[in-house]
């Protein structure tokens, strides 16, 4: 049997998220073999793509070998309350998405994965990531997601091996504050804050779940951050020199956020 075709065996058998029952079709792109792994980017609502392209040119630009995927999810360009609102349509994509991972994982198993998300695109990735198996993804980057705060990050916490770093703004009154008022979170929860602006809430239920919390890492905004071309806003996640600053050295070596330069 390929690696490949092992691929699509281990997503057969693999359960959670109600993905089991769903059967996809994966697109699986070549790859260059001097690159060490893939960044998975899911931007957010309105097929802009504009998460991917930033992601793409600071990858480019700081010389990594790492492989910039576009996740393709979008009812359409320019759909915005179409996709954040559609729960169900994120879920079914993050089926297909956990599909890709898995196929991925299994052909290139010593290769970094990292799920790079933007709002909405937050729940496609939280999605895969609760139907692959623990330890599949490597690292889960959520920018300014529009997910519930209460949202249960337990499945995601347990597939990502370094755990999830989340990005938020209190600043992020517009797309987070008033539009999440009136259409709700992309989880479907009216009445709700979003987790990128109040962060996420830890849902304790067992002790294990502690531990699997500790791998959760919130970043809030901070004026001081302005440099980068993030001011807080909504789309200030992923503006390249902020992508630079304080996402990449984490992809790069591992180094905690503590080491990362503050400053020009």
């Amino acid at each position: 049997m390929s690696k490949m075709s092992a691929g699509f065996v281990a997503l057969a058998l693999m359960g959670g998220a109600g993905c089991a029952a769903n059967r996809h079709e994966v697109f699986s792109p070549a790859f260059d073999a001097r690159e060490r792994g893939v960044i998975f980017a899911v931007d957010g609502a309105g097929g802009f793509q504009s998460t991917t392209q930033a992601l793409s040119q600071a990858v480019a630009e700081d010389h990594l070998p790492l492989h910039v995927i576009p996740v393709e999810w979008s009812h359409g360009y320019g759909r915005i309350v179409a996709d954040q609102i559609d729960w169900s349509y994120a879920r079914e994509c993050g089926c297909r998405l956990a599909a890709q991972i898995a196929t991925y994982h299994q052909a290139f198993p010593q290769n970094k994965i990292v799920l790079v998300a933007h709002s909405a695109g937050s729940a496609v990735s939280l999605t895969a990531a609760g139907a692959l198996p623990p330890g599949t993804i490597d690292r889960i980057i959520l920018l300014a997601p529009s997910i519930s705060s209460e949202y249960d990050l337990r499945p995601a916490l347990r597939c990502a091996r370094d755990g999830i770093d989340v990005y938020y703004s209190t600043r992020d009154t517009l797309q987070l504050g008033l539009a999440i008022a009136l259409v709700g979170t992309a989880d479907g929860c009216w009445g709700c804050n979003a987790a990128g602006r109040v962060g996420f809430q830890p849902q304790i239920q067992f002790p294990e779940d502690t531990v699997l919390y500790a791998k959760l890492r919130q970043h809030p905004w901070n004026p001081c951050l302005t440099w980068t071309g993030n001011r807080g806003g909504h789309y200030g996640g992923y503006q390249p020199e902020f992508l630079k600053a304080f996402v990449l050295p984490i992809l790069d070596d591992g180094a905690a956020l503590s080491n990362v330069r503050g400053s020009p």
